[in-house]
């Protein structure tokens, strides 16, 4: 389990570093997201507005997202706790192999697919050069980090209490 956590960790630390044009996104407003869930309901990024976002973009088939996927997993209920909300945008093409990795991963927040992969404007918008990318966005729907360690997303929500 350490293994895992130092490989995500070091992971994230080589897409912060890596991922230049994200890294410009920090400080401006987040772009609209409007996609369907597994069941076909349709989310928007606005409907969340008011509570900490992290929107993470992954997909099936990638190996790092997997990983990250558990470690994801071990800190939504201390995210969700402290009012914050985890958004996976899948960029899988393949909506069964989607639908297949939230079960096996256990995944137990908000899941939207954009199917047209790198071709999507949401991409583009988003500044998605490689997965897993992650964004965290505050209340008010401006990017405040990207690809935070799950300790850094503590830390910035302790920071804008009262």
């Amino acid at each position: 389990m350490i293994t895992s956590i130092r490989i995500f960790l070091l992971a994230c630390f080589w897409f912060s570093v890596s991922n230049a044009a994200a890294q410009f996104l920090n400080g401006k407003k987040a772009f609209p997201l409007v996609l369907p869930d597994p069941s076909g309901k349709v989310i928007s990024l606005d409907s969340l507005q008011g509570k900490w976002v992290l929107v993470d973009f992954w997909a099936s088939w990638c190996g790092p997202c997997r990983l990250a996927n558990r470690t994801v997993r071990k800190y939504y209920p201390q995210w969700k706790k402290n009012g914050i909300e985890v958004l996976g945008v899948s960029l899988d093409e393949n909506r069964t192999g989607w639908i297949k990795a939230i079960k096996k991963d256990r995944i137990h927040w908000l899941q939207v697919n954009t199917p047209a992969q790198w071709d999507s404007q949401l991409v583009l918008q988003w500044n998605v050069e490689r997965i897993p990318t992650t964004y965290l966005i505050d209340p008010s729907g401006v990017i405040r980090a990207t690809n935070p360690d799950p300790k850094e997303i503590l830390s910035l929500i302790s920071k804008s209490k009262p």
